[in-house]
């Protein structure tokens, strides 16, 4: 699982909020100070089971939140391709042959199909 901003940011401040050193936090969450600079300055990714321990020893929660997936936008190579080839369909369909009908064509209707309708 990915952590987002905030795995750095989120655990620093609750940290703040606590009113505890990383010596205190690490101590309480029976783990050394190192760790805790190294996971809030980024050079290291806490699992999401350590990360959550982390916070509920500096009293809070480790929530997840359903939203919606993420935007993928195509590469500029992806938008060429897609351009190419709706250029060679549009060049396609000019291409063939056109007839139009003065009238519209349609099925005859037997007399009981009409009266149902």
């Amino acid at each position: 699982m990915l952590l987002t901003m905030g795995t750095t940011g989120r655990l620093h401040e609750a940290r703040r909020r606590a009113g505890l050193s990383q010596t205190e936090l690490a101590r309480r969450a029976g783990t050394s100070q190192a760790t805790i600079s190294a996971y809030e300055s980024g050079r290291k990714q806490p699992s999401v089971a350590t990360l959550s321990r982390l916070l509920a020893a500096a009293g809070a929660r480790l929530t997840v939140e359903h939203g919606r997936p993420p935007v993928v936008l195509p590469s500029p190579h992806e938008h060429a391709r897609a351009a190419r080839t709706l250029s060679q369909v549009l060049s396609l369909a000019a291409s063939l042959p056109v007839r139009h009908e003065r009238g519209l064509r349609y099925p005859s209707l037997s007399p009981a199909a009409r009266r149902a309708a």
